[in-house]
């Protein structure tokens, strides 16, 4: 059974960092494209970035509220992909989630396969 665990959301103050984890199990992490999302009250499921297996192109939002600041990475051998957020603002409060695809790396949530339970991040003073 395919399992993506996120963690190391927190409460943090504008202009300081935080690193999210997704640790991820039942499937071989080089099996599978992984991207970050977040979700605030009230909208919908916001693409962040996704690291690929080489197949497809790993991809990144280019908004300018995400571009810069929020980096992502992959540990293959500790089944571990990690987002890191620097300098962050309140509008980065929300629910940030990780999901798999087999086939997929982009911005939509409805071609993932897997996702996790979220961690939450609250941005405030």
């Amino acid at each position: 059974q395919v399992q993506l665990v996120e963690s190391g959301g927190s409460s943090v103050q504008p202009g300081g960092s935080l690193r999210l984890s997704c640790e991820v199990s039942g499937i071989n992490l080089e099996e599978v494209n992984i991207g970050w999302f977040r979700q605030a009250p009230g909208t919908e499921r916001q693409g962040i970035a996704c690291t690929s297996l080489g197949e497809v192109p790993s991809w990144h939002s280019d908004s300018i509220f995400l571009k810069g600041r929020f980096t992502i990475s992959r540990d293959n051998t500790n089944k571990m992909v990690s987002l890191q957020m620097s300098n962050v603002v309140p509008d980065d409060t929300g629910v940030y989630y990780c999901a798999a695809s087999r086939l997929y790396c982009g911005q939509l949530p409805r071609m993932y396969d897997y996702w996790g339970q979220g961690t939450q991040v609250t941005v405030s003073t």
